[in-house]
């Protein structure tokens, strides 16, 4: 949930080395009521600017390549109080979901650009380059790549200075439950990093305020 900015940037798509779509290894980190703790990025050639950032996984449906969680953005300069997201995410399971969007904007160019930042998608770009990623078995590889879109706010208005308008390029370790992601939106600064760890298997940890989903 980047500051709405006037820059330009273009848009993405992908998948993951044997035939057969599977689904991708059932971590235990990756659950409903896992909490994760951590930082967005949100540079611009004008200032240099982290937020602290906490988000809750809600629901996971791994057999549609589906989750949904909250994102709550702590210190946000223009916000009197904690700005929380509700979020749906796509898992790149090549059954669901390939590693090519094909909307929110983004093109396969985007993608590539995007998914080759997180350095455990170099085993897999040649498939991904050459036919989507569509043959390959992503069942037992280390990492769960997805894409989550905010879907609105839930305790501010639309009017609180932010965006929700792009997506962001997830990379989930099944080994440490760590999270890295890049935001991207043509009208945001480009790359915006999320770097989240987890925390206590999201039981005890930080807790979110008292926020009721619609």
């Amino acid at each position: 949930m980047p500051v709405r900015v006037v820059e330009t940037s273009s848009p993405s798509q992908v998948s993951g080395t044997t035939p057969g779509n599977t689904l991708p290894p059932p971590c235990t980190l990756l659950s409903v009521g896992q909490a994760f703790s951590g930082t967005q990025n949100v540079s611009s050639l004008q200032k240099d600017e982290a937020w602290r950032v906490n988000v809750r996984i809600q629901g996971v449906d791994l057999d549609h390549g589906y989750l949904c969680g909250t994102m709550e953005a702590l210190n946000v300069p223009m916000a009197d109080t904690p700005v929380v997201t509700f979020w749906e995410g796509e898992i790149v399971d090549t059954k669901n979901y390939t590693f090519f969007t094909g909307k929110w904007g983004a093109s396969a160019e985007d993608d590539i650009k995007h998914w080759t930042k997180f350095p455990s998608f170099s085993l897999l770009q040649s498939e991904v380059e050459a036919d989507g990623g569509k043959s390959l078995d992503l069942s037992n590889y280390p990492h769960i790549f997805m894409r989550w879109k905010e879907q609105y706010f839930v305790n501010v208005g639309t009017d609180c200075g932010l965006t929700i308008a792009g997506f962001y390029y997830v990379c989930f370790s099944c080994s440490d439950g760590s999270i890295n992601g890049f935001y991207y939106d043509p009208n945001s600064s480009p790359f915006q990093k999320l770097e989240l760890k987890s925390t206590n298997d999201g039981r005890p940890g930080f807790s979110f305020s008292s926020y009721e989903l619609q």
